[in-house]
């Protein structure tokens, strides 16, 4: 009878598995079973080979299992795993099929403790996104190459010497001011509220500030919570100066990082972001050098050649004058040989009288004729000095107002000539805008002006 019951059938149906289908087949049940599971428990039995893949013990008075955490995970874990330290896993069950032995891989492993702080980090975000501290409309624009920079930091930390090395090394010349602050532990977040609102005042040193940089070096969610504090991220969305975060390492993210006006991966990341390289700014100067040197040899040698046109084309005044005085001096010249020839004249007429006069012996008619000429005579020297007069006065007038016509003498009176950047005579308002340089032709010298406003009307 027992032959037959082990022939029936029913038992020759029954599948027969290998040790390794068995295992895969119990694999396939876990995984397919349990969903994502947090464990807590004690670390032990680590083991780190030269893969890059961790291999622990999760245990508790009770039990223990085995667990597994890939490299492609374990590289985002803040802290460094040690013998007897209480963690929270979040892992899937497996089988290992090799052994058969049951394990956890490990997808994400914190501090206990530090999921509590996750949960009470994700609704003060979701709170604050609802809110719309996070949107991307109410970011101020950061300034591109800024004058003056706040850090709220640690003035002792890592972060405050990386901000500073790389300003120093790409643009020295920006000035930096630390607001010193704890940036861990329960004082922390009031101290960098009040900094924030300090550096908003911009009173003293801080008057100029352009923008502030608000962070510190990277560390555990613990670490790190200050930055995700309630009103720090309100005092951070209040302020009127631009504020980057730049808190941790690239994989860290805090609620300051979500409100801030930009987000820098690290501190150094920060300081390149405000800098501009001061190499570029070098190569620029020597290339606007360069052309600025050409434009000026082309415009020098342009003015020379405009100059000697001009020359040509215009009288000095000092010429004019020399030319009006040789016109005087000639008619000077041509008065007195008038003058001799009319004196000449009239004497030749004396001695003609006088022969008559001899003649007829008429002492009355001589006394006459002495008197007539010598009135004659007077008045000949009166004309002639009042035409010398005339000519004199004549010829001041041409060179007071040959003088006025002179444009330096213009420019004597209080007149200037004000030039554009092009060396254009400016004779409108509407043609210069504000910003622009400006070059004043004085009497004597030249000013040298920015344009702080343009008034096309007069007042």
């Amino acid at each position: 009878m027992s032959n037959d019951l082990f022939d029936s059938p029913a038992a020759q149906k029954e599948q027969v598995y290998s040790v390794s289908e068995l295992n895969r087949e119990a694999r396939y049940l876990l995984e397919d079973n349990f969903p994502s599971i947090l464990v807590e428990g004690e670390l032990s039995n680590i083991a780190m080979p030269a893969s890059g893949h961790w291999y622990f013990t999760l245990k508790d008075e009770n039990a223990q299992v085995r667990c597994a955490m890939f490299r492609g995970r374990n590289q985002f874990v803040k802290i460094k795993p040690r013998e007897g330290m209480q963690i929270q896993l979040k892992a899937k069950l497996s089988l290992y099929e090799g052994r058969g032995d049951y394990q956890l891989i490990v997808d994400r492993m914190s501090p206990l403790g530090e999921g509590a702080l996750r949960i009470a980090f994700e609704a003060l975000k979701n709170k604050l996104h609802a809110e719309g501290l996070f949107d991307e409309d109410c970011k101020q624009e950061v300034p591109g190459m800024p004058k003056h920079i706040g850090v709220i930091t640690s003035p002792t930390g890592a972060a405050i010497r990386d901000i500073v090395s790389v300003l120093k090394r790409r643009f020295p010349a920006i000035k930096v001011t630390i607001l010193p602050v704890p940036v861990q532990g329960t004082e922390s977040a009031p101290a960098m509220v009040r900094a924030i609102k300090l550096a908003n005042k911009k009173q003293g040193v801080l008057q100029d500030l352009d923008v502030l940089i608000i962070g510190r070096g990277g560390g555990s969610l613990e670490d790190l919570w200050a930055f995700n504090d309630e009103k720090l991220a309100r005092a951070i969305f209040a302020s009127e100066l631009p504020v980057v975060s730049a808190v941790g390492h690239e994989v860290d993210f805090t609620i300051a990082d979500f409100v801030a006006d930009m987000r820098a991966a690290t501190p150094s990341a920060a300081a390149e972001l405000l800098s501009p390289d001061q190499e570029e700014f070098i190569a620029l100067f020597h290339a606007y050098q360069t052309q600025f040197r050409s434009l000026l040899t082309d415009k020098v040698k342009q003015g020379r050649q405009s100059l000697q046109w001009l020359r040509k084309q215009i009288k000095h005044p000092g010429r004019r004058l020399q030319e009006q005085a040789q016109k005087v001096d000639g008619l000077e010249l041509k008065l007195r040989r008038e003058f001799h020839y009319s004196l000449s004249q009239h004497r030749h007429e004396v001695r003609a009288l006088s022969q008559q006069l001899l003649q007829h012996s008429p002492r009355s008619l001589i006394r006459e004729q002495g008197q007539e000429n010598s009135y004659l005579y007077s008045r000949l020297q009166k004309a002639m000095q009042q035409h010398l007069h005339n000519l004199r006065l004549q010829l001041g007038d041409m060179g007071h107002a040959l003088n006025n016509l002179s444009p330096l003498n213009i420019l004597s009176r209080g007149y200037s000539m004000t030039y554009n950047e092009k060396d254009q005579l400016l004779t409108r308002s509407d043609i210069i805008k504000k910003g622009e340089k400006i070059r004043t032709r004085l009497h004597q010298g030249e000013l040298v002006s920015i344009v702080e406003k343009v008034n096309n009307k007069p007042e």
